[in-house]
């Protein structure tokens, strides 16, 4: 483990549609020692759904394979590194524009990696095609700020007494 970060997570499964739930789950729980606020927490169990959906659907095209996710913390960020062994993506580009699908006739939204990109704030996508695709995220999560918030209530309500 690098000293840069403070704790890592390593987690592998099948792709399975039925995990998706278990590494939203197992990601949010790691998470949670930044002490995220409800919504922070949402944004990345929705970024990591994405994530993992589209390895699923995308990538193994519903056949057997392993996604690999890596979660690491360091000062108030966690990174998130979900990847496959899938068929990769032959136009990354394309495929993170919005409403753009290659699976129309399974009636997908096309809206996965924009729902990431609008959830965390970083999205970097790796892939090659035939070797799997590695979608990289980081959220920063604004625990200082709440910090300071809390101190200055604190501070207000001591000077009303």
């Amino acid at each position: 483990m690098s000293g840069l970060y403070e704790n890592e997570m390593k987690l592998e499964f099948t792709s399975k549609s039925n995990n998706e739930a278990f590494a939203r789950i197992t990601v949010a729980a790691f998470a949670s020692q930044l002490d995220p606020t409800i919504e922070e927490l949402a944004d990345i169990k929705t970024a990591v759904s994405e994530a993992v959906t589209n390895c699923i659907i995308h990538g193994y095209e519903n056949s057997d394979g392993i996604i690999k996710i890596i979660s690491k913390i360091f000062a108030n960020t966690i990174e998130i590194e979900i990847s496959d062994t899938g068929k990769g993506i032959e136009n990354i580009e394309l495929a993170r524009k919005p409403l753009y699908t290659s699976k129309s006739n399974l009636e997908r939204s096309g809206m996965g990696f924009t729902i990431m990109e609008s959830f965390m704030d970083e999205v970097h996508i790796e892939s090659v095609v035939g070797l799997g695709t590695k979608i990289t995220m980081k959220k920063v999560i604004k625990k200082l700020e709440h910090e300071e918030d809390e101190k200055e209530l604190d501070l207000a309500e001591l000077g009303g007494r």
